[in-house]
């Protein structure tokens, strides 16, 4: 069995330690003394660590910054001190159900597996709330499919993407990667982003139906900003994601569709936060230039010239004559 570190972003989630964490940590010490538990705190004002360090002490370990960054830099920072074989990143709002974690070794036999997420249902009900996808492109956007899973179990599914609230993932590959893009601070989107570069890479991500865990909706993320603020911020990093994975022709007509179908109907209609999402991206231009261009270097290291509709490729070659059910 490999050895895991598990990474637990939090701001101000004391009342969800309360809840969850006590499960979480005693199905994390099940799995034997090779497990390493980084709880990150993104600067928070209430007693989330002092409640940890009565209640869980020498059992964990808790890095604190000064000050609040938002989910990739925390995550980063758990990663960076992380020295086991697998990270598993877990958000404070998700509980684990028993067994999750044998259902998912099996993939990290294969050599090019960089991670696999598995099956979040609701708190209260057994709604599924995030499953396996595939990519797909309306015009030049980039869109998930629905969720959906395979009927045999026995069969491996490919994701095109790892949720970042429950990933477990090859700690080498996570770190060869360097992480999670921090320009997608303070959250939104970092995962798909960070599972594209894999992607492109040549590892592949997947998805196990038969390991469960529960999430509260929204949980982590309630009152951190007004709605029209989280709405700006999803579609800047919208933007962030395109252009830093799509090129020539595509990337043009990308940003084409973005301004008659986002930015004009946004200033028309008065709901200005994809118009300010879109100046909040082309401010930002130099920087996702410099990340664009050390991606493609690692690509060259790798010896990969693999693309989006590559992705989308490869994903549907892995699903051909199987029995897709879609949810």
């Amino acid at each position: 069995m490999r050895s895991i570190s598990v990474v637990i972003p939090n701001f101000n989630g004391k009342h969800l330690f309360e809840k969850y964490f006590e499960n979480n940590y005693r199905i994390l010490n099940s799995l034997g003394p090779r497990v390493q538990i980084i709880v990150v705190d993104d600067a928070s004002t209430d007693d989330s660590v002092s409640y940890l360090e009565e209640h869980y002490g020498s059992g964990i370990t808790i890095i604190r910054k000064e000050k609040n960054s938002g989910f990739a830099h925390t995550c980063n920072l758990g990663i960076k001190e992380a020295n086991n074989d697998l990270i598993f990143l877990l958000n404070t709002d998700v509980t684990l159900e028993e067994g999750y974690f044998e259902k998912l070794y099996k993939y990290f036999e294969l050599e090019d597996t960089f991670g696999v997420m598995g099956r979040i249902i609701g708190m209260e009900d057994d709604n599924i709330l995030d499953a396996a996808r595939s990519p797909k492109i309306l015009g030049r956007k980039i869109k998930p499919s629905n969720f959906f899973y395979l009927e045999d179990s026995d069969s491996l599914t490919p994701t095109f993407y790892l949720s970042g609230a429950i990933a477990l993932m090859d700690t080498r590959k996570l770190k060869a990667i360097n992480g999670f893009n921090e320009m997608f601070n303070p959250y939104y989107g970092e995962d798909q982003e960070m599972s594209i570069r894999a992607w492109r890479l040549g590892w592949k991500c997947y998805y196990e139906h038969n390991a469960v865990c529960r999430h509260e909706v929204s949980a982590s993320t309630k009152g951190h900003k007004d709605m029209h603020s989280i709405k700006r911020i999803y579609f800047r990093n919208r933007y962030y994601m395109h252009h830093l994975h799509l090129h020539g022709a595509d990337l043009n007509l990308y940003h084409l569709q973005v301004v008659l179908s986002d930015v004009l109907p946004s200033l028309i209609t008065f709901q200005f936060y994809k118009a300010q999402a879109y100046v909040d991206f082309l401010r930002n231009m130099n920087e996702l230039k410099l990340k664009k261009r050390a991606f493609k270097r690692q690509m060259r290291v790798h010896k990969s010239n693999i693309g989006i509709n590559d992705i989308i490729n490869n994903i549907q070659i892995m699903l051909k004559y199987k029995q897709v059910i879609k949810l």
